[in-house]
């Protein structure tokens, strides 16, 4: 995400290199820069305006000390106003003292707000939770089949009645969720195409009656400068609590993220890329800051890994490799544990460097299946041992995962070199590469 902003903000920072100051002369250049990749990028004016005028009063007169180059400085200062303008810190869901706690989301039709719910319950339920969905989206069946549909996936109760008005639906699930030791309510309230007065009265007249802890409006940041004056209007009619911003994985300018505080007063939460129900992340100001500016984000990426990783497994793996005794089946393991950290290039491209090196490159999930395949076609002997694979196994692995032999030589041979790079970390060496993985090549 932020692929084509990242890199016309890198190209204006690049100013800086070989200056031995921050002068009024150099930084208005690239501040005109700046000013242009953040409009191209679909940011509120007056935030862009804001934000420049900030920097500007940061960064002219710094003083330059020691080895600390320009170039550092400022891309210190416009990391630091980023942050500001995102809202400087995570802000998690507020709960209610008394449960239960009443989440309401509005949005409109198309932005993700169902599948937001959805996700939404499965990450609360991560957390000790007990939540329940309500489909109060009473207008439309699909939204209600939708949402039935996701529950079933992570076997979580949805509450509907059917012929019932949205009002009665919302108001029933309260007595529902006290009766059955439910902590939490998520209620998916109608969607539309465009604002109307009709849906504005009755998300109000539902807000009025059930009196939510927090009211989340889900926006598609696809859309970007839209998506914010959508939200606004939504928060003058129902005192917002929080945002989420949907399809980030798409291809988002980041207006939406860099605007949506400023202009409508109230934090980004979440934020969420991709259909799967695991692809849900807290907002995290200072991260996103980074990804933005090319600098990865490795903290994310390592709380990913950490939700897959066992101790337990992770001590097994370790006692493995050291023993020298890590086989084809430990790599499917390992995986299938990457797969559940949700997409290849995602991952990837929270490493520092990643997003620009990727943006041109086609990076298909499906090498993973294609890897699998040829690894079930190994025997159980093959597979702990691959030193056993000769010409003529080669060729019947082959033809049975429907590939052509230079693929399994390709597959032994790194999967040998993942095998030294991980003896070389457990011993404390730093590897010097990575082994590529067949069909990302």
């Amino acid at each position: 995400m932020f692929e084509n902003l990242q890199e016309k903000l890198e190209g204006a920072l690049k100013r800086f290199r070989g200056q031995h100051k921050i002068s009024e002369e150099n930084i208005t250049e690239a501040l005109k820069e700046i000013r242009v990749a953040l409009l191209d990028a679909d940011v509120n004016l007056q935030v862009v305006n804001k934000f420049i005028e900030q920097v500007k009063e940061k960064a002219i007169g710094l003083e330059v000390k020691g080895t600390i180059k320009p170039e550092q400085l400022i891309v210190k200062v416009v990391k630091d106003e980023l942050v500001e303008l995102m809202g400087t810190k995570m802000k998690d869901i507020t709960f209610s003292a008394k449960p239960p706690t009443i989440i309401m989301v509005a949005g409109l039709q198309g932005s993700g707000k169902t599948t937001f719910c959805g996700k939404l319950a499965k990450n609360l339920r991560k957390r000790g939770r007990q939540p329940l969905l309500v489909a109060a989206d009473v207008h439309r069946p699909a939204a209600i089949l939708q949402l039935k549909q996701l529950a079933e996936q992570i076997k979580i109760t949805v509450y509907s009645e059917e012929g019932k008005d949205a009002l009665s639906v919302a108001r029933n699930s309260i007595e529902y969720a006290k009766k059955f030791g439910r902590d939490v309510i998520i209620v998916d309230t109608a969607g539309r195409t465009t604002i109307d007065e009709v849906m504005m009265k009755e998300v109000r007249d539902i807000s009025d009656l059930i009196q939510p802890t927090e009211t989340l409006f889900v926006i598609d940041s696809m859309i970007g400068q839209d998506a914010v004056v959508t939200a606004k209007a939504f928060n003058e009619a129902l005192s917002l609590t929080g945002i989420v911003l949907t399809k980030l994985d798409g291809d988002t300018r980041g207006g939406a993220a860099i605007s949506v505080l400023d202009v409508v007063g109230k934090p980004i939460k979440f934020v969420s890329s991709g259909e799967k129900l695991d692809t849900l992340e807290p907002f995290h100001p200072d991260r996103i800051a980074s990804r933005i500016l090319g600098m990865g984000d490795i903290l994310s990426l390592v709380e990913k890994a950490e939700q897959q990783i066992d101790e337990k497994e992770a001590q097994k793996l370790e006692d493995k490799i050291r023993k020298n005794q890590f086989t084809f089946d430990d790599f499917l393991e390992q995986l299938n544990m990457v797969r559940k950290m949700g997409s290849l290039k995602d991952l990837l491209g929270m490493l520092p460097g990643m997003d620009k090196a990727l943006k041109n490159v086609n990076i298909d999930d499906k090498a993973f299946s294609k890897v699998e395949a040829m690894i079930f076609s190994m025997t159980k002997a093959e597979r702990n041992n691959p030193k056993l694979i000769n010409g003529s196994r080669r060729m019947r692995i082959a033809k049975g995962s429907g590939t052509k032999v230079q693929d399994i030589n390709n597959l032994l041979k790194q999967f040998e070199q993942m095998q030294k790079m991980m003896k070389n970390f457990v011993h404390g060496k730093k590897g010097r590469f990575m082994p590529r993985i067949p069909g990302l090549n």
